[in-house]
Parts: C-alpha cells; sequence; structure tokens
C-alpha cells in the first residue's frame, strides 16, 4: 500500500483526497492495509482519513472502546473536521458506535460491516495466544470465506503480536471492554443515516448480528454479501464499494 503515512505528534495516519471526510476505523487485528481499496476508489471524490488507533501504543489504564472513541475525537478535533461520516469494521465499527453516543453531532453517517457491539462472545477468541504458525493460520482463515485471503504477511504479523505478552493483555483488556461496551440499549437513540453491509459466511460476527442491528438502527440499511466472511472491504472490494457509493449519494443528495 504505497501511501503517504503521516505522523504529527501522537497521530499516524493517512489522509487522501479532498472533500467530505471519510473517516476509516480498522479492527483489533486490522491494518490500515486492509483499506486499500476503499481509499484508492473514493480518494478521487473524498477527502479519506484513516487514523492508526494507539492499541498497542495507549496507556493501558485508558485502554478501553470508549478510551479510542475519544481519541478519535481528539484526532478530529486536532484535524478540525466538523463532520465526519465514518466506515467501521469490526471493532472499528464498535469505537464509532461508542463514538456517537458521545459525540452525535459530529457524525453525519455510518457504514459498519463485520461490527462488533452487540456480539462480543467472539470479540478476540478468534485468534489463540499460543500456537504455531499452521494452527495459527487455520485460526486466521476463519475470518475469510476465501482461504487465500490469509496470506503468510498477515499470519506472520498475528503470530509476532502473540509472542508479545504486553500485546496479548491488550488484547484481553480490548476484549473484556467490548462486553462493558454493549450498544443495545443505545442504538434505538441514533439519528444518522447508516449502512451495514455484511458478509453472509461472517463467522465472527455472524448474519443474525446485522439483522440484529438493522432492527435497532432507525435509519438503517442491510446489505449482505455472498462467499464473504468479516472483512467485505478485502474480499469483495468491488461490491462493498458500490453499495458505499449508493448510500454515500443518498447521504450527500438530502
Amino acid at each position: 500500500m504505497e501511501v503517504n503515512l503521516k505522523q504529527e505528534g501522537k497521530f499516524k495516519y493517512i489522509e487522501e483526497g479532498e472533500g467530505e471526510v471519510l473517516l476509516l476505523l480498522h479492527g483489533l487485528f486490522g491494518a490500515l492495509s486492509n483499506w486499500k481499496d476503499v481509499l484508492n476508489h473514493f480518494s478521487p471524490k473524498y477527502k479519506v482519513v484513516i487514523p492508526l488507533m494507539p492499541i498497542f501504543e495507549m496507556n493501558i489504564l485508558s485502554l478501553s472502546v470508549e478510551g479510542l472513541a475519544n481519541f478519535i475525537n481528539e484526532f478530529i478535533d486536532y484535524k478540525g473536521f466538523k463532520r465526519v461520516n465514518f466506515l467501521g469494521n469490526s471493532l472499528g465499527g464498535h469505537v464509532g458506535l461508542v463514538f456517537i453516543k458521545k459525540y452525535p453531532q459530529k457524525v453525519n453517517s455510518l457504514v459498519l460491516t463485520g461490527s462488533s457491539g452487540l456480539y462480543e462472545s467472539a470479540f478476540g477468541a478468534s485468534y489463540p495466544k499460543k500456537g504455531d504458525k499452521a494452527y495459527l493460520r487455520e485460526r486466521i482463515q476463519l475470518t475469510f470465506y476465501n482461504p487465500a485471503s490469509t496470506t503468510d504477511e498477515l499470519v506472520d504479523e498475528v503470530y509476532d503480536t502473540l509472542q508479545d505478552k504486553g500485546k496479548v493483555l491488550r488484547i484481553l483488556t480490548m476484549a473484556k471492554s467490548a462486553i462493558r461496551h454493549n450498544m443495545r440499549k443505545d442504538l434505538p437513540g441514533f439519528t444518522q443515516p447508516t449502512c451495514l453491509i455484511w458478509g453472509k459466511q461472517d463467522t465472527i460476527t455472524p448474519p443474525e448480528v446485522a439483522e440484529e442491528f438493522h432492527e435497532l438502527l432507525p435509519r438503517s440499511e442491510l446489505h449482505f454479501l455472498e462467499q464473504c466472511g468479516h472483512a467485505p472491504m478485502m474480499e469483495k472490494p468491488s461490491e462493498f464499494n458500490h453499495i458505499v457509493d449508493t448510500f454515500l449519494a443518498t447521504v450527500f443528495s438530502a
């Protein structure tokens, strides 16, 4: 992913394009590169911004879904953005939801894909804390419909993370925080137009989770992608981008 990663103070981020701000939020094991197809597609017509969330750098006493939402708020204020449009995958979606609960006036619209926030029993549990790379590869493949999406690079990255006891502790801390921050009671009060894009074969946050999000969010639309797992923007980028394109055109024409 040949882009310019900027660092300004405690903030590391990618920013490409001009116009309405699309702020992309990655998951717990997600890399900025997970969004490369979204960035390439939307940066010619929008300002696409991908902040690196400090999951492994933040003071562990502040580390939580709410702590990450507060960090994103600091970043948005630092950049001077008045209103943003969130696209969040997995933990990133959950951070976006907690952000909206705290700062609703700063969010214009929301796209959720494979988001936690309602179903946390699998959150953080799909990655073993130890084991050889072959076993780890089998576990990571559960994230995707197509096993080929589990690259050697991804396996190495997760393996290295899980060898660090401090990082494992942070993963467990985030898992507990996700359980505490269940959004079921909050979602009916959300007013932002929301687009839910889910892999039909998502085993981390199954299709029933998407259906419950759809029932609880009053201004939501739901789209399922076949032969797709927990990261539709990676496995089905063309279909994902088309849905988001159509959704945003409606949002910005209203």
